[in-house]
């Protein structure tokens, strides 16, 4: 975030020379074990009795699904959930455009929903939506409680709320209009240079049959092709289901953060004015940190590598990797950490609000 300094996360731990693969599962299992395992235990302990709200406040693209997810496999996915409101509208439309699950959210509605609109019209808006609009505060916090009431037993992290200044109010008072929870709530900032936004975008590649994104620059795949007649290398899917699909540009990537542009600067105001909420637990995660000091900070293995290819005489493509250095908002050469430090720092700053 522009204007946003956080202290920087210090990931090295006495005695822990290790180095671990963070792009594989049970890499990671032990290096969140070597790095947080007293944390680790102290939060599933606190879980099995307690849960806690926690807001993901962050632009768009900032890694808070990705983060959150990552802290689930850490603690336990049976602890921990994630609600999404852009997922929760999308659920809720196709709810109502299949016909399961309608009259259910509609009985949930008439009990809890509170605000100037019926049914119908709420209906209407949800099915009219389109990307630039946003429905009414009132029927988001009214949907909020509707996903959470559906998982009483868990910590929940909550993600793209508030996500308009109107919100913010809502959002300080939703354990209170929850009602039937009491738990612990804080704030989880994340600040994430717009260079780095803005290449994960345009670097990002889909696989056409599982969607799944992976990025030539910043996130390969096990398997990469040559175009025959461009010379341009390529990324196949690694799910076996897939059959090494090529993956292509997603359209509308090449653009970056443009068409985002209004949105992030929205994100900006709204990320800077809960900074400065007095009463409220904070978490601050950072991605990235200046060049200078990641060795003092992080591990080597931690940064996120930038790749290039090339072929070799024996015609087998050779995958370059170094470290990926990019300018942070203030033009600082800086490094980008990879998603499981950034967890890391999530996971020892929450057990330390709730006071673990």
């Amino acid at each position: 975030m522009k204007g946003v300094d956080f202290p920087i996360f210090n990931t090295k731990v006495p005695g822990v020379d290790e180095k671990f693969n963070l792009n594989n599962p049970d890499e990671r299992k032990k290096y969140f074990e070597a790095k947080a395992g007293p944390e680790i235990g102290k939060l599933k302990k606190y879980l099995e009795k307690n849960t806690f709200l926690a807001f993901l406040l962050g632009k768009k693209n900032s890694g808070k699904g990705t983060y959150s997810k990552l802290f689930m496999e850490a603690i336990g996915e049976d602890l921990v959930g994630h609600v999404s409101v852009g997922d929760i509208v999308r659920d809720v439309h196709g709810a109502i455009e299949t016909g399961s699950g309608k009259n259910e959210l509609k009985e949930f509605l008439k009990q809890h929903y509170r605000g100037f609109h019926s049914l119908e019209e709420i209906e209407a808006s949800i099915m009219g939506r389109d990307t630039k609009s946003l429905i009414s505060s009132e029927l988001v916090v009214a949907l909020l409680e509707y996903e959470i009431s559906k998982r009483p037993k868990k910590a929940i992290f909550i993600d793209g709320f508030p996500r308009a200044l109107d919100q913010i109010g809502y959002s300080l008072m939703l354990k209170q209009v929850l009602g039937y929870r009491d738990d612990p709530d804080f704030l989880v900032f994340i600040s994430v240079p717009e260079t780095v936004i803005d290449a994960r975008i345009r670097a990002r590649v889909i696989c056409p049959i599982c969607k799944v994104p992976r990025s030539p620059k910043l996130a390969p795949t096990a398997f990469v092709g040559q175009d025959e007649k461009t010379s341009e290398f390529y990324l196949m899917c690694d799910n076996p289901g897939c059959n090494k699909a090529r993956m292509v540009a997603k359209e509308g990537d090449e653009l970056g953060i443009e068409p985002i542009r209004e949105r992030l600067e929205l994100d900006d105001k709204i990320f800077n004015q809960l900074l400065n909420l007095k009463g409220l637990p904070q978490v601050k995660l950072r991605n990235s940190i200046p060049a200078d000091k990641a060795r003092e900070y992080i591990d080597k293995y931690e940064v996120t590598p930038m790749y290039s290819y090339k072929k070799g005489a024996d015609g087998k493509i050779e995958i370059i990797e170094e470290p990926w250095l990019v300018p942070d908002d203030s033009g600082a050469e800086s490094v980008s950490l990879l998603p499981a430090p950034v967890a890391l720092s999530f996971i020892k700053q929450t057990a330390e609000v709730l006071g673990l």
